[in-house]
């Protein structure tokens, strides 16, 4: 197999499945990367796992691929959510990236009482989960979620899941992840002015919250995202 081109399509794999490029899939196929009939791609559609496919059909405005064979079978990531509180464009881009490679399967953003980001883009950051999919190899694609304000959330919390509370405010501290609570997890990173004081005194008290540390010096929201999620995965994750 001499593919290395990796595409990811919104239609059902499976063995002689034909799949049909939109505009833009063509465009790159064609048009960036110089494909042509017979070139062989690899396709994911976060359900059916990696499919080897042949280029069969190939224009400027569309093309077809056959699925010729299976290569990897689909990969789920651990039940882990990343919760973060938007930031400036590219460091919000950089964390949607990263939490799709390092294996969350939801990614939350969230108003909290610092938040300087109003709003966020949904669709173009599902975009870079899906361009991070692609390049890191996963064949799985975490869902990004609409905005949600932070208390809203914790009204509404699933009682079966634990929250990892990344708070700043224990920065060289002793506060460090518990190993031994398995299930379904959510990290909570905050926003670039950190927790206001009434959030800090509600999170400490939840039940399912686990108030933690990420080391003595207090990490910008984006570095604090790629930590959270290194720590989490070593102690609970599949990097076991």
């Amino acid at each position: 197999m001499n593919a290395k081109i990796r595409l990811y399509v919104e239609h059902g794999l499976g063995q002689g499945q034909s799949v049909a490029l939109d505009k833009g899939q063509a465009h790159y196929l064609f048009g960036v990367m110089r494909q042509s009939v017979g070139a062989q791609v690899l396709l994911f559609n976060g359900t059916d796992g990696e499919w080897l496919a042949e280029v069969t059909e190939a224009g400027k405005r569309g093309g077809v691929l056959t699925c010729a064979a299976q290569t990897r079978p689909l990969l789920m990531p651990p039940d882990l959510w990343l919760i973060f509180a938007p930031i400036k464009k590219a460091r919000t881009d950089f964390i949607v990236e990263k939490a799709t490679e390092m294996g969350a399967r939801r990614i939350v953003p969230v108003q909290t009482d610092f938040t300087n980001a109003g709003r966020v883009q949904r669709d173009r950051l599902q975009a870079h989960a899906v361009e991070a999919a692609e390049q890191c190899g996963g064949t799985f694609v975490p869902e990004v979620a609409d905005m949600h304000r932070l208390d809203r959330l914790l009204d509404q919390w699933p009682a079966e899941r634990q929250l990892m509370f990344c708070d700043e405010g224990l920065a060289g501290q002793k506060a460090y992840l518990d190993g031994t609570k398995g299930g379904p997890w959510a990290i909570l990173i905050g926003p670039e002015g950190g927790f206001s004081e009434r959030e800090r005194d509600r999170l400490h008290g939840l039940s399912f919250s686990n108030p933690v540390t990420l080391g003595p010096r207090i990490l910008r929201a984006d570095t604090a995202a790629v930590a959270a999620l290194t720590v989490w995965q070593q102690i609970l994750g599949d990097w076991t």
